[in-house]
This record gives C-alpha cells, structure tokens and sequence, in this order.
C-alpha cells in the first residue's frame, strides 16, 4: 500500500485510540507486523498553547517505521501552525480526525462535526498541507445522524482538497461503535475517489480482516477495538495473509505487557503508567483462569512495581 510517496510494508494498520495506543503499544503493534500506527489525537490548541500533557503524546520508537500523527481541531490557521512546529518534523504522515464521536470535541466543532461542514474540512486539509509540506489523510463516518450517508461526497471533498488517503469508518457518529458497521458504504467511497481507501469497523481477527477487504477492495484495513489485548492480530495478517515477516517470531502477552510498561518508563511518570496499563491489562485478561480477580488485583495498585509483579506471577496460557 502507498500513501503518497510512502510505501507501507502491509496493510493492516493500527487505528489511533485515545487512552490506548501509546508510544509502547504502538511499538508492540510495529513488532507484530502494523503496517502503519497513529499517535493518540493530538490537540492543536494544545500544541500551540504550549502544552506540555499534549506534547508527551508525540513520543515515537525506533520501530514505527513510517510515523503518523493524528491530529484534532477546528480552526485551520491554528491546526497549520501546530503543524509546522519542530515537534512534527518527525512524522511522516498527518492524519486528521474527522471522525471522533465523543460529545465535548463534537461540541466544540471537531471530530465528526466537521462532516456538518465540508467546506472548513477542506480548508483545514489545504492548510495543513501547505503548512506541513507532508502527505495530509483524513479519518472520518459515513454519516453524522443515524441514516446519514455522506461518505462518498465528502471522501470527494477530501480528495479535492488534497488527501492522499481517506480512513472510512462505517458507522455514523450517533451509531457510536453499535450495530454493524456498513461496509457497503466504504466500497462505494473506494469506487468513487482515486486515492487510497483505508476501511475501518468490525475487524477483529484474521477471517474479518479478508473479508472486508473482499467486500470493500480498500487498499488498506484499519484495526481498532480487535487489536485491545490481541495485538497479535497484525502477526496473523502479515504472516498468513500477507507472507511478511514480522520482529516477534512468537505471541507472548506478558513479554507484550512488560514491554509496553519498560517503554513508557522512558517518557511517562510512574502514575501515569500504571494508571493508563490497568485498563490495558484487563483486555489482555480476557479468557484467562480467574480473570475477575486478576482484574481486581490490577485495578487497585499503586506503582509500576506492584503491577509488574502481579503480571509477572499470571499464566495467560
């Protein structure tokens, strides 16, 4: 898969989540074959505004070959000048969250609102471009009320507006992460723009990522919630679908886990870090003997270490 100038070695990439994929998932992910992973949404107020909480979430490893950052607001000349901060020279791809449900960042005219608005979405994507002179994607809804259907158009004003590549999630804003995701919907908008489609809803393992991309002929596939405690999904794809290589020969969640907390070691505070893998060990519990109290033991710690040791002592098998 190409995006621009860029060639991906894949196409199953890791969907940018707020509250999960952190620098140290998102290298576990590259370790496992994601083509491509996204930073957390990025804050473009925050950015300028000087802060620091914001800027922590532009940590990078070694591993993410190809870097993305996902970004979010809704005045362009303030996105363009967060965008050609130092901070960004790094990246090689910015991603623009069009998409984002969640009722305070619609409520400021953000994420998913911008579909009610094409017109300063594509303000946004021409600025952005220029300011950053970096292959500019947009993530974004079929739709904004339940029954909407706006994807191709504003794939096409997207398009128009400069993309290089559009993620379609098929599902509406008001949808949440309910119900089936329309995968019809994202065939179209593969159809209809002559840049790279990335499709996006209901993947979940290896048999749901062949079928998407057989029903929708999307160039890439965006992996979300199926990736939470399962990121061994990439190796399936990149091993038996794709015939890639990967840096992890073997699935081993408590190495997985143990990682992740030794790379955050290297950007975060203590409390942050076991405060954010809590959540995160609860999915890689799932299916695990005594999970309800393993659950408990996990969420009531107090340091990195009370958390290593309890982890260390869970047979995941």
């Amino acid at each position: 898969m190409k995006i621009a100038d860029i060639t991906l070695n894949g196409d199953a990439v890791l969907a940018p989540i707020a509250g999960f994929t952190d620098v140290g998932f998102r290298d576990i992910a590259c370790c496992y074959g994601a083509a491509l992973t996204y930073t957390e949404m990025i804050s473009c107020k925050g950015m300028v505004y000087g802060s620091e909480k914001t800027k922590e979430l532009l940590a990078t490893t070694d591993n993410e070959k190809v870097k993305a950052v996902q970004i979010f607001g809704c005045d362009p000349d303030i996105m363009a000048k967060a965008c050609s901060m130092p901070e960004f020279d790094k990246f090689d791809i910015i991603d623009i969250n069009m998409g984002c449900p969640v009722p305070k960042i619609v409520n400021n005219g953000e994420g998913s609102s911008l579909l009610n608005n094409p017109k300063l979405a594509m303000q946004i994507v021409k600025n952005v471009k220029q300011a950053s002179g970096k292959p500019v994607t947009v993530k974004f809804r079929k739709g904004f009320k339940k029954g909407d259907n706006v994807a191709v158009d504003f794939a096409k004003y997207m398009q128009d507006a400069g993309a290089s590549c559009v993620t379609v999630h098929g599902r509406t804003r008001e949808d949440y992460y309910m119900g089936k995701a329309d995968w019809d919907t994202i065939a179209k908008v593969v159809q209809a723009v002559q840049i790279p489609v990335i499709a996006n809803g209901d993947v979940y393992d290896l048999e749901s990522y062949l079928a998407i991309k057989e029903h929708t002929k999307a160039q890439g596939v965006m992996i979300a919630r199926g990736a939470l405690g399962h990121l061994h999904i990439f190796k399936e794809i990149a091993n038996k679908a794709l015939k890639i290589d990967t840096i992890f020969d073997t699935v081993d969640k408590k190495r997985d886990i143990l990682l992740q907390i030794e790379t955050l070691k290297n950007y975060y505070q203590e409390r942050y870090i076991y405060s954010n893998m809590k959540k995160q060990i609860c999915y890689y519990l799932k299916g695990v003997k005594n999970s309800k109290q393993l659950k408990e033991l996990v969420c009531h710690v107090n340091s990195v270490q009370e958390l290593i040791n309890i982890v260390s002592d869970i047979n995941f098998d």
